[in-house]
């Protein structure tokens, strides 16, 4: 049973914040998303304390530049070198990791913050997604809170839903879009005609996506925070390791143009469920219907669905990065401390957490999309129809654009509704045929 939380909370009598002692902050990093926070906490001040019932102040910070220009004020605030120290030292009752990273500074500062008794906020989903229940056991162990709303869509206050708002429902499946910059690139692909690459050279002149992209385009971003919208969801400890995950270098300009003939737009999902082999967590892109709550989600946004047993289908839609937004849930988790709310890290307390199987993506079932790259020659369909059959794979329709004897056009399948380990199967035998020129492209349907 977890230990009773040591933040108290205020009483009703404190309504404008005065009455109460105020709630003393150590922020670590001083980035894009730790200055937003610090600004936004001294632009709204009197409003926040408002509705928490007491003030906020900023006790320390973290940064190695003490010298730059932040666009917030700073004087009269502690200042450390190091994290870690900052955790252990600094008048503080809450530690704000906004460092980022797996391990080394960032997961030393939040282990150190709850071994003192410091409660945590952070954005840090990696961590999360792979340190996060030894994080909530420690927290649990020390009677504090871990806070992360920021940490999935930023700006969408995804958790608070599924953790408070839906509560008392069953999830059935968990969906959407959770990186900014990937939507961003299959928009922009959509609106244009243009190439992956080309598209991803824009993106990285304009700032939304890193000099390195892989996190983002390979989908390991979205992976992580799909793990954390899992464990909430399902109420299972996190399993970064159980989620299945394939980015967007494959998908090409005419399987955008292809999916539009088809009714379909492409975007890249994060999906968690439950099955009949166990919860499955996967994380690729997606053909869904023009006409659905995803498809016009576009640009750098995010959108969540939450499907609850007896709420429903609920839609969140918002801005998944930036200072504001990911700055305005940092602040929101803030505020929840210093009103004494709090709830366990990952909805129940960590020895609650269900074990239950994760299903493997060959247990998925859904219909495809496949592209071929063919040599136009005689006898090829019919190599084709022979690999489905023999896999007892079933196709639901086919198109062809151009016609050259002897030269290689795309050749568009959509499959009914199979097991993925079938259709791996007869992809496998299809890619081998001496006129398939390049190994066959399976994008998944999803009709959400």
């Amino acid at each position: 049973m977890a230990t009773p939380s040591r933040i108290v909370p205020t009483p009703a009598s404190a309504h404008g914040g005065d009455s109460a002692a105020p709630l003393r902050l150590a922020i670590a990093g001083l980035g894009t998303v730790g200055a937003g926070t610090i600004r936004l906490l001294q632009d709204h001040r009197d409003h926040i304390a408002a509705r928490c019932g007491r003030p906020i102040e900023i006790a320390a910070v973290c940064a190695r530049d003490r010298t730059r220009d932040r666009g917030c004020d700073l004087s009269g605030i502690s200042w450390f070198d190091d994290p870690v120290t900052m955790a252990r030292e600094a008048t503080a009752d809450v530690v704000v990791e906004v460092i980022g990273g797996t391990n080394g500074p960032a997961r030393d500062t939040v282990e150190v913050a709850l071994a003192a008794g410091r409660s945590v906020v952070t954005a840090n989903k990696a961590l999360l997604a792979l340190h996060g229940l030894d994080l909530a056991r420690a927290a649990e162990q020390a009677g504090v809170h871990l806070a992360y709303e920021a940490a999935v869509a930023a700006g969408i206050p995804i958790i608070k839903a599924l953790r408070e708002g839906l509560a008392a429902n069953r999830v059935r499946r968990v969906y959407g879009i959770l990186n900014g910059t990937c939507n961003y690139i299959l928009t922009t692909m959509q609106e244009t005609g243009r190439g992956f690459e080309d598209v991803l050279s824009e993106a990285q002149r304009l700032g939304y996506a890193e000099a390195d992209p892989s996190f983002d385009v390979d989908g390991v971003d979205a992976a992580h925070k799909l793990a954390i919208l899992t464990s909430v969801a399902f109420g299972r400890p996190v399993d970064f390791a159980a989620v299945s995950i394939e980015g967007l270098r494959r998908v090409d300009a005419m399987d955008i143009a292809f999916a539009d003939e088809l009714g379909y737009r492409i975007k890249l999902l994060g999906v968690a469920e439950e099955t009949e082999h166990g919860v499955l967590q996967r994380v690729h892109p997606c053909l869904v219907p023009k006409g659905g709550p995803i498809a016009s989600v576009d640009g750098v946004y995010n959108a969540v669905v939450l499907e609850g047993d007896h709420a429903g289908r609920a839609v969140l839609e918002g801005r998944g990065a930036g200072a504001g937004p990911t700055a305005s849930a940092v602040v929101a988790d803030i505020m929840d401390l210093a009103a004494g709310r709090g709830a366990p890290t990952f909805g129940v307390p960590v020895d609650r957490l269900r074990q239950g199987p994760s299903a493997p993506i060959e247990t998925h079932v859904g219909a495809c999309y496949v592209r071929l790259m063919v040599v136009d020659r005689p006898g090829v369909f019919a190599e084709i129809a022979a690999a489905l059959r023999d896999a007892q794979v079933s196709m639901e329709s086919i198109l062809q654009r151009g016609h050259d004897p002897g030269e290689t056009v795309p050749v568009v399948m959509t499959l009914h509704a199979t097991v993925e380990a079938a259709a791996t199967r007869a992809l496998a035998h299809i890619g081998r045929i001496d006129a398939v020129v390049e190994p066959p492209c399976l994008i998944r349907i999803e009709e959400v």
